[in-house]
This record gives structure tokens, sequence and C-alpha cells, in this order.
């Protein structure tokens, strides 16, 4: 009796296609973020945030899920993320609506627990992303176009908008403690793994 040995999806799949160009389009944005075209900074970033959506739904749906979409996936939404925040911050720290402890607590979340997701999975851990984390990167996302927006509003208007800057400030504070919040649940996490008695080092 013959046994079919199930095929592996190719690894430069359409979905890896679409991380890749999220890669392409972060380089894009931190070149316009340097020029200040804030409108085609909103534009770019709403795109690759949609290919971020577009890229996991069609790896679960064809069934094209892989070991390279599923390290790569994340990495270049936080190399996306990080980036923008930190080519902002000479902007936000002259208006003061965005500090260097702000993009140090984004950056170090990151870097803390990929490393630690990363230690984690080698040694047969489930550590993937939660509920808090899905709502720790959607904040993050609205902080950033929040504050494209303003900063357009600003360029057009000459002075700030009340309400616009309110918003851009409670996404930046939201995405804020959301981050540190995802960020201490996931130690947490790792600290019951190490705890119980399943894990082996």
């Amino acid at each position: 009796m013959a046994t079919t040995i199930p095929t592996r999806p190719p690894v430069f799949n359409l979905p890896n296609q679409l991380t890749a160009s999220r890669f392409v389009l972060a380089i894009v944005l931190f070149v316009l973020i340097e020029q200040d075209a804030w409108l085609a900074c909103l534009g770019v970033f709403v795109l690759a945030s949609f290919t971020d959506w577009l890229d996991g739904y069609l790896a679960r749906k064809q069934g094209l899920v892989s070991t390279l979409g599923r390290n790569l996936d994340p990495l270049v939404d936080k190399v996306l993320v990080c980036g923008a925040y930190i080519f902002l911050l000479p902007d936000g720290d002259k208006e003061g609506w965005l500090k260097p402890w702000m993009v140090t607590v984004v950056v170090a979340r990151e870097l803390v627990i990929t490393g630690l997701r990363g230690f984690m999975e080698m040694h047969g851990a489930k550590f993937g992303a939660d509920w808090l984390g899905k709502i720790k990167m959607a904040l993050q996302c609205a902080a950033l176009i929040a504050i494209f927006v303003a900063l357009e509003a600003n360029r057009r208007e000459g002075s700030p908008v009340h309400w616009i800057v309110l918003t851009r400030d409670v996404c930046i504070y939201a995405m804020l403690a959301s981050t540190l919040l995802s960020g201490l649940q996931y130690l947490w996490r790792a600290v019951a793994v190490f705890r119980s008695e399943n894990y082996t080092p």
C-alpha cells in the first residue's frame, strides 16, 4: 500500500511574498518620514498594515502556513513598527508627544519577548501571540496612524488641531499601556512554563 508524503508549501509562496513586500514598504516609510511626507506615510503604512492581515488570512485559507512565514511575519512587523517610532522620535521629542523613554518601551518589549519566545519554542513550549498581544499590535498601528494624521493636519493648518492632537495622545498612551501589559503577561507565562513539571531545559 503506497503512502503519500505530505508536501510542504513552497517557501516563497504568496503570503511570504506579501511579508517580504511589507519589509520593502517599511524601508519606503522610513524614507518618507525623513522627507516629512506625512500623507504618503499614512498611505504606505495603511497598505503595509493591510498586507499584514492579508498574508495571515491567505496562509490559513490556502494551507500555506510555513516555518519561514511564522517567524518572518512577526519579525517584519517589528521592523515596521519599531522603525517607524524610531524615525519619528526627532519630531516627537521636539514637539513633546513622543519621548525617548516611550520608544525604548516599545523596542525593548519587542526585543525581550522575541528572544524569550524563540527560547521557549526551541524547548517545545507554545508561546504564540494571544489576545493582549494582538490588542497591543492594533494600538501600536492606531497610534502611528493618528501621528501621521496629526502631522499632516498640522502641516496644512499651520497649528495643531485640538481633537486630532487629543486622539493622537490618547492612542500613544493606550499603546504604551498595552505594550507594557502584554510584555508583563508574556514574562508571567514564561515563568509559569519554567516552573511547570513539563519543562526540561
